[in-house]
């Protein structure tokens, strides 16, 4: 059910459909229900009775931002048996690879792709977008899809008058991760099985629900974690592009770190120290891995900001909590991909189902856009034809 919802126009209408006649709710839709409404961090014990098998499920729908304790969560729960269906793949090389591969179709359909180039405004005449301004130049076209962050597109690239209310109402959180990308001149080895197989494995370091609880306590203060969960990845061990021989790329997200921090404290003061902390958290698993240290870049809330315009550092653009999600995401009235203007329309981390390299906001999105166009295709009203 979970798979249906999230490739779904999440409209009142396919939301209440997909839930009354998925399989699992037919059976019994009260019970259904109620675990959906539930936390996460609840639902694992109807599931499991060992800790070390809980913990890290939790861990891993902690990814979403929501603490386990946090109701109507259990979707980033439920939605882990989904990699029994289609498997875990990595494109050699990196998920810079997708885009790129993206490009060379878009290039072989007859479009063109421009990279390093700055949109200025979304153009709008006669109360509908006619393009985008690229520079001083105006691309026209029949519609426009803007996959950037929502703050992106409704504060700044709509031009003032243009702009929903609506956008006022956007959460977009305290930051809640941050992600140290080691460079390594030996492969990484853990005490408890040094072999490669764990290299090439996700590793998901949580003691237990409470250290995750503990951190996300920090969190609620301003501080960054002091004990902080980790996932740890070395895909170098499956792709040999990644590091020259004999070497390893190791990439630590942990959680929860916030944007802004108690005291008037910065990011650029306190970088160097909860990179540190990361390091020593991981070395207890890992020993020896600070001295194979050649290079580090560390991605801490503020720097996602400056770098990459994630607005306070939030990797999914907005929270993911119940009045953000669904119909509600980014806002309510702008949730299905459309927009309040004719011939924009909204795709990326800020839509359903938010933010993860899964593609399921593009593929909604684009079958909203090609109904569109064919629909107004043979719609009279319609000024910019076929």
């Amino acid at each position: 059910m979970v798979k249906d919802l999230f490739l779904s126009v999440p409209s009142p209408f396919n939301l209440t459909r997909k839930m009354l006649f998925s399989r699992g709710l037919m059976r019994d839709w009260k019970k259904a229900l109620t675990l959906i409404m539930q936390p996460y961090g609840e639902v694992v014990d109807r599931y499991f009775r060992e800790e070390k098998v809980k913990a890290p499920l939790v861990w891993m729908a902690a990814q979403s931002g929501p603490p386990p304790t946090e109701p109507f969560t259990a979707p980033f729960l439920l939605w882990h048996p989904l990699y029994h269906e289609g498997g875990i793949a990595r494109p050699r090389g990196g998920s810079g690879i997708l885009t790129q591969a993206l490009q060379r179709h878009i290039e072989a359909h007859g479009g063109r792709v421009f990279t390093g180039t700055a949109v200025r405004e979304i153009v709008i005449e006669q109360g509908r977008v006619a393009g985008i301004k690229i520079d001083e130049a105006v691309v026209t076209a029949r519609r426009v899809v803007a996959g950037t962050h929502a703050v992106e597109t409704f504060e700044r690239l709509l031009p003032p008058s243009h702009r929903p209310s609506g956008r006022k109402r956007m959460r977009l959180g305290n930051g809640f991760g941050a992600i140290l990308r080691l460079a390594l001149d030996a492969p990484v080895r853990y005490h408890s099985f040094p072999g490669d197989d764990a290299r090439r494995a996700l590793q998901l370091i949580c003691r237990d629900r409470h250290q995750l609880s503990a951190a996300y306590g920090d969190y609620l203060r301003g501080e960054p974690s002091r004990d902080p969960p980790i996932v740890a990845m070395s895909f170098s061990a499956v792709d040999d592009t990644l590091a020259p021989p004999g070497g390893e790329v190791l990439w630590l997200w942990a959680q929860y770190f916030p944007y802004t921090l108690a005291g008037g404290r910065s990011w650029d003061d306190l970088a160097g120290e909860v990179a540190e902390r990361i390091v020593d958290a991981f070395e207890a698993y890992a020993p020896g891995t600070r001295e194979k240290i050649v290079g580090s870049l560390f991605q801490h809330p503020l720097w996602l900001e400056r770098e990459l315009g994630l607005y306070r550092g939030n990797v999914m653009h907005l929270e993911m909590s119940v009045d953000q999600m669904f119909g509600f995401r980014p806002f309510l009235g702008m949730a299905e991909y459309r927009t309040h203007l004719k011939g924009l329309f909204l795709t990326g981390a800020s839509t359903h189902p938010g933010g993860g390299i899964m593609g399921a906001s593009g593929r909604n999105a684009a079958r909203v856009v090609l109904n569109d166009l064919e629909r107004r295709r043979w719609w009279p009203g319609e000024r910019w034809g076929s």
